[in-house]
């Protein structure tokens, strides 16, 4: 198996990205994770404790099932090149914890947001979740991001609890199911 599957997003190239794939990310990648989770706005203000020292490391990545979307034309992000050699920016990945059946993490670069490829990594999880036959799918929810997940197909089956110091507020908890190819 290759690791890069092509797939396109119609519109992305309006958002200044080009095409765009999705590939299994590997431990020299997580620099750029990590800055993607850093550098998010979503995690502004209030929510900063959250990302505030946090690292997307190279055990994290071997450990769990992390991909990531990148845009095949442009410049490269710390080096990082997929298994085809393309060469591109990263603009959002995933990582599903397998024996959990959690989404653990879903980061999209602030200035791809609302171009699709949110949407697109979460049909790829789904996917991946499916063929390691995963049936359900949690999701602890950042609360600026339930819309989204409502959005892609998320039914909301409870709320996580905040728990002080370093999670101050309640989370919705998430439910994708992926049987049926929903």
């Amino acid at each position: 198996m290759s690791g890069v599957w092509g797939v396109g997003v119609i519109g992305v190239g309006a958002c200044g990205a080009g095409d765009v794939v999705v590939r299994r990310a590997v431990g020299r990648d997580g620099r750029g994770l990590t800055r993607l989770v850093r550098g998010s706005r979503a995690y502004e203000g209030k929510y900063a404790a959250m990302v505030e020292g946090y690292r997307v490391g190279a055990d994290y990545i071997e450990a769990h099932r992390v991909f990531m979307a990148v845009e095949r034309d442009g410049s490269a992000v710390n080096g990082s090149r997929g298994e085809q050699g393309e060469a591109g920016r990263v603009l959002g990945f995933y990582a599903l914890v397998v024996e959990a059946g959690e989404l653990d993490l879903l980061f999209v670069a602030d200035r791809v947001q609302g171009c699709g490829i949110g949407r697109m990594l979460v049909e790829h999880m789904k996917g991946e979740a499916r063929r390691l036959g995963v049936e359900r799918v949690r999701v602890v929810s950042h609360p600026p991001a339930e819309g989204f997940y409502r959005s892609v197909g998320a039914r909301q089956v409870g709320v996580v609890w905040a728990n002080p110091p370093v999670v101050r507020w309640d989370r919705p908890e998430f439910e994708f199911t992926t049987a049926g190819g929903e």
